[in-house]
């Protein structure tokens, strides 16, 4: 592991950034209260900045400010009310009930209010409790909510100053996954290679790529300053997405047949060649990465551009040493990896080029695209909406039932007397905090709670204990806040033993000398709230995940189809398929591919017995993934002025389409139809195989040249591969029509 490169990626990347300016929103003020006396009497204020802080998510300027503004009005309504209800009882309950009913659902209107009424739900939480309120509740609420404001104003301030510095920032990090990507992909040409491991490592990481594209088209597309404004770096942001998008399709085109490639050519060195250059590239987009997110220009670290004319230097030579008629095809096979492997390459090139360059005719980088239809659409805040899953069928609904019956436990095992719990909110907080929709996710999010929580207690126990000096003791207190919102969304654990350490310092100064206290409390409070979380997600309206994976599959077949027939209209060259509709239909097939991984890796956390033909979905989606990847290589085939007479691309969409539809009609439980069953039995007719014998024949007798140029790919070469494509898109397909009968009839087995 490159550790440098590593500490560069954490450093620059938003995360970090974003938790610096949290910290510093909330330790200015704090510092500049104690020194005046009164941070223990307005200890509320960067309490308030610290929630507020914790709601901003990455996103378009308007929403994030909407969304903080929201918070600060709900923070302070749920404040008032908690205030309002310490001591009453029947009170609490009742304002449990429909607080946490309501601000759990609001999720319904996506994951920025949903984090908004998570925290808002905190809240309330801390104020029911009493602990932190004096006895001039007015006084308090009014502090509260100006540290509340207080973060709206830095993130208005910070905004203004940088402009584009998120999107920078998330742009540079889809290179950096890229990088990785690329990485795994690598390790499909090393010796030994375990195959079947490796494309789980890929579907997973291929999740991981999609949620972050999501993520960041909504920034970069619905950035006005980015999509309206003609500047240099609007222009060059918008053009770098659009780049490693491209990017991420080269490498996702790069599937192969690898078992039979390693038979050819395991014991020749030009498959760890390939891999050792191909690691070479992913430090290369992981530079490009890194700079991006530090607002940086960067040049290339390595003269890939070299290595890689030495690359195929090394295949000539092995090509000239060993073709002959039985080693043909698997030659035009590593021929066109390289081919890849130089398209991949090429991209690399031109993103250096564009980004380092002084772009003084920005105007040029126009895409022509329509932005709106590539932004996730979001649901508009119509109460219809919210009405609309209020049903036991609803998923949120389900969720806001379980996560207020959570509540209500730990409330009242809150106030059991003889436990004689001191810092009681913290069982709520860490109910709020570790569930989620997901049984799966509720169960992986508890453990690592439990793990991060004992940890961080025992070293805070042991620093307090040991040192005394305040300015060490602030010293890592400010790192563990910074460490804990910067890897809160990436390493949970790990976030969680900085909260404790920061949480446990502070507790401390406004405190002194309740250690021992913090310590049992703090474990106490985390294992009753991880008892009570993982009790009510097992046993109180549970979703499990193989609900989910019929509407999934269909989503992914669907999303395939349409993919499919625009790739091989375009080989076709029937209709016209413009760049924009191939575009949408590539990331609706990638996106629904990746929805369907996530919940087959979420399926893998639930119980045993809740893990529903299993072996069965986990063939669908590994079908599924090399159905997209294979098309998506087809599509890099540019159709010719004959549209490639050889093969008989016709009754190949006819077959595949076919065979496509059938399995659709089994997800649906409808006849299969028959048009669909014979078309998915025609034979296509071809004179590839007849060129490629006629090749043979010639190489026998000895008519072969050595052209040693790289950019020459033969006619016979290119036709070789696209009909080896068609025919692992249909192998894939007809496998995958086969596992589908099987899984629809388990499921009609296990539902009679």
């Amino acid at each position: 592991m490159n550790y440098t490169s590593e500490l560069r990626k954490f450093i620059t990347s938003q995360y970090l950034y974003s938790a610096v300016r949290i910290a510093l929103a909330i330790v200015i003020p704090s510092m500049v209260l104690a020194y005046f006396g009164l941070l223990k009497e307005y200890f509320l204020f960067p309490l308030g900045t610290s929630f507020v802080g914790l709601t901003d998510m990455a996103g378009p300027f308007i929403r994030r400010r909407n969304a903080l503004a929201v918070a600060v009005c709900t923070f302070t309504f749920v404040a008032a009310l908690g205030m309002a209800s310490h001591g009453l009882l029947p009170l609490a309950y009742l304002e449990i009930i429909i607080i946490g009913i309501f601000f759990s659902m609001i999720g319904v209107y996506g994951q920025r209010l949903a984090a908004v009424g998570g925290l808002t739900l905190v809240v309330f939480s801390i104020f029911i409790d009493g602990n932190l309120s004096g006895d001039r509740p007015l006084k308090d609420l009014l502090i509260f909510t100006a540290g509340c404001i207080w973060f709206l104003l830095i993130f208005l301030v910070v905004s203004r100053l940088q402009p584009y510095k998120l999107a920078s920032q998330m742009i540079g990090e889809n290179y950096l996954q890229l990088a990785e990507y690329l990485k795994i992909k690598a390790k499909f040409y090393g010796q030994g290679a375990r195959i079947d491991d490796l494309y789980r490592e890929v579907i997973a990481h291929q999740v991981v790529i999609k949620n972050l594209q999501e993520e960041t088209r909504e920034v970069v597309f619905k950035t006005r300053t980015i999509v309206n404004e003609s500047t240099t770096t609007s222009r060059l942001l918008m053009l770098m997405f659009l780049n490693s998008v491209d990017l991420f399709e080269k490498l996702f085109t790069s599937d192969q047949d690898y078992r039979k490639i390693h038979e050819s050519f395991d014991d020749a060195e030009i498959l760890q060649e390939i891999q050792s250059y191909l690691l070479l590239l992913s430090e290369e987009i992981s530079n490009i990465g890194i700079a991006l997110q530090g607002g940086v220009k960067s040049r290339p670290l390595h003269p890939f551009v070299t290595q890689l004319e030495e690359l195929h230097e090394k295949y000539f030579d092995l090509r000239n040493r060993e073709l002959n008629a039985g080693t043909l095809e698997s030659f035009m096979a590593l021929r066109l990896i390289l081919a890849r492997v130089k398209d991949v390459s090429e991209d690399v090139s031109v993103i250096y080029k564009v980004f380092t360059q002084d772009l003084r005719n920005a105007k040029s980088l126009s895409t022509g695209l329509d932005f709106d239809k590539f932004v996730p659409k979001q649901e508009r805040l119509n109460i219809g909406v919210l009405l609309n899953n209020l049903s036991l069928k609803s998923a949120h609904f389900r969720h806001a039932v379980r996560i207020t019956c959570a509540l209500l436990l730990g409330y009242t095992i809150a106030k059991l007397s003889f436990l004689n719990i001191g810092h009681s909110y913290w069982i709520l907080i860490t109910i709020i905090a570790i569930m989620r929709p997901a049984y799966s996710t509720t169960k992986y999010r508890n453990l690592l709670r439990l793990y991060g929580t004992v940890a961080g207690a025992v070293a805070a126990y042991i620093i307090l204990i040991f040192v005394t000096n305040e300015a060490i003791l602030l010293t890592v207190l400010f790192t563990s806040m910074i460490l804990c919102f910067a890897l809160l969304k990436e390493k949970y654990a790990w976030a969680v033993f900085f909260m404790t350490l920061y949480i446990f310092i502070t507790f401390n100064f406004l405190n002194p000398g309740n250690v021992n206290l913090l310590f049992k409390d703090r474990i106490l409070d985390t294992l009753i709230a991880g008892l009570i979380a993982f009790l009510v997600s097992y046993f109180v309206l549970p979703v499990w995940e193989h609900t989910q994976n019929v509407d999934l599959m269909k989503k992914s077949t669907a999303a395939n189809i349409r993919y499919f027939q625009t790739v091989i209209n375009k080989i076709r060259q029937v209709g016209e398929v413009n760049d924009e509709n191939y575009r949408l239909q590539r990331k609706e097939a990638i996106i629904s591919l990746a929805n369907l991984s996530d919940n087959f890796q979420r399926m893998l956390s639930d119980p045993k017995n809740r893990q529903k033909q299993l072996e069965s979905l986990h063939q669908f989606v590994t079908t599924a993934h090399l159905l997209t990847a294979y098309t998506a290589s087809l599509a890099q085939y540019n159709s010719t002025d004959d549209g490639f007479p050889e093969i008989d691309t016709e009754t190949w969409k006819l077959k595949i389409t076919g065979e496509l539809n059938r399995i659709l009609s089994l997800l649906n439980n409808d006849e299969q139809d028959e048009d669909s069953i014979a078309h998915s039995r025609l034979k296509p007719h071809g004179t590839v195989d007849e060129l490629i014998e006629k090749r043979k024949s010639e190489i026998s007798e000895h008519e072969f040249y050595d052209n040693r140029d790289p950019n020459r790919i033969t006619r016979l070469t290119v036709l070789s591969s696209i009909s080896e494509i068609l025919e692992l898109i249909f192998d894939v397909v007809h496998e995958q029509r086969k596992v589908t009968e099987q899984y629809s009839r388990l499921q009609i087995e296990s539902a009679s």
